[in-house]
């Protein structure tokens, strides 16, 4: 009996030892397990992996070509009941696209002076179009645009004003006495943004925009560049602004240049230079525009070893610009360029970039006229608008045409690793 008892005893104090041995193991797991997820210190005596000293950020910049107004914009967006106007539902199926990225920037090709809208040949839309705009996911609404002009040196800085009251960044042009470029903070990252575009043919030393002569007072406003006078002042100029942007905190530089030869599907010369040049002055990403159509995407390397994408023409995003009208499908092509950028803010350097492009086309359609940006995804088949315009096929060509000029890879999602030691450099 006695030994059966002290049997019995021992076994008890053995399981209990052994309960109490497994709930302080599951104390130490908990307690190891938690700091890591929560991305914070270990207690004392323990050392956490070097990979997770690193404070890796990840976050998205999109960015859609030309924006432009045209008459027969203007016109299908007006409500006579109300007097207004309303360009909402052009951005209807895009909206995800561009809401979803974490800084989403496009180029406001017209002028917001007030009054009369009107289209081509010198643009100045309703107020109405900024709220869209705004309304579609954009934060920041390039200026520096050949018809940035078209409404003279008023008419540019209430185009400023106008997009700001919608709480639309911009950079482009400026008001007395602000940077020639802006730094904006995505998910902790400091961002850079330099935007020029070219000139047209001066007189008497003044700079022209488009044909229009630009005055001395605007000239300090705007950040443009004489294709012709790029290595003596101009490339100066650029270099300047992406050196101020980076001492003003920036960690990644993008530019957005409104370039090239209107109508043409291959970058030329000027722009291949242009855009190695600015990689080598510290440029990451490179947006650019004009040409009305769309152009090739590159990967270019930097002189200090660094890849720096190059959307060469994103093309037009919005337009009436048709074959209709132009007898040149192309124009209503577009594209929304899509960097996707982890970023080691522990060492302030990229460290791996998706590259990629969403195509985009524009329907005309309905009796009372009526634009549609069509993303062309997966959805393309059953997109409503298609359905009702019948305009399923030339959507479906125009993908054709874009995956000609776009390789395919980046219409996939290219993917580029950096090595940090390699981006330190440029930095």
């Amino acid at each position: 009996m006695g030994k059966k008892t002290n049997s019995s005893l021992r076994n008890i104090l053995v399981i209990t030892a052994l309960l109490f041995a497994v709930a302080g193991m599951a104390f130490v797991m908990k307690n190891v397990a938690s700091p890591y997820s929560g991305n914070k210190a270990l207690p004392d005596g323990n050392k956490q992996d070097e990979t997770q000293k690193h404070e890796t950020v990840e976050f998205s910049l999109l960015c859609a070509g030309d924006v432009m107004a045209h008459s027969p914009n203007i016109k299908s967006a007006y409500n006579a009941s109300t007097g207004g106007y309303d360009f909402n539902d052009n951005y209807d199926f895009v909206r995800d696209y561009i809401s979803s990225a974490d800084l989403a920037m496009c180029n406001m090709e017209t002028t917001f002076k007030g009054g009369a809208p009107q289209g081509y040949p010198l643009f100045n839309a309703p107020d109405a179009l900024a709220e869209a705009v705004k309304n579609a996911g954009f934060d920041i609404a390039i200026t520096s645009n050949n018809h940035m002009m078209d409404t003279g040196f008023t008419g540019m800085q209430r185009t400023i004003e106008i997009l700001r009251a919608q709480g639309l960044q911009t950079t482009g042009s400026k008001y007395e006495g602000e940077k020639n470029y802006i730094v904006v903070d995505v998910k902790g990252v400091k961002v850079g943004i330099v935007a020029y575009t070219y000139e047209t043919s001066g007189t008497d030393g003044r700079i022209t925009i488009n044909g229009n002569l630009v005055s001395e007072e605007s000239a300090k406003l705007i950040n443009s560049f004489n294709y012709n006078e790029l290595e003596s002042e101009d490339y100066a100029k650029i270099k300047k602004d992406i050196d101020g942007a980076k001492a003003d905190g920036a960690e990644v530089i993008l530019t957005y240049y409104h370039w090239g030869n209107e109508y043409q599907r291959t970058a030329d010369n000027i722009q291949i230079a242009m855009a190695q040049r600015t990689a080598d002055m510290g440029a990451d990403i490179i947006f650019a525009s004009h040409p009305h159509v769309m152009q090739s995407i590159e990967m270019l390397t930097s002189a200090d070893g660094r890849k720096v994408p190059v959307y060469y023409s994103l093309g037009n995003f919005i337009s009436n610009q048709r074959t209709e009208t132009l007898s040149n499908r192309y124009t209503e092509q577009g594209l929304m360029g899509m960097v996707k950028i982890d970023f080691d803010k522990t060492n302030g350097v990229i460290v791996k970039e998706t590259v990629s492009a969403i195509p985009v086309w524009v329907d005309k359609y309905g009796a009372a006229i009526k634009y549609a940006i069509i993303p062309l995804d997966g959805n393309i088949d059953s997109n409503p608008v298609l359905t009702k315009s019948g305009h399923l096929q030339r959507a479906r060509q125009a993908l054709e045409d874009i995956r000609g000029i776009i390789a395919q890879e980046y219409l996939d999602g290219y993917v580029v690793d950096i090595k940090p030691e390699a981006k330190k450099s440029g930095k």
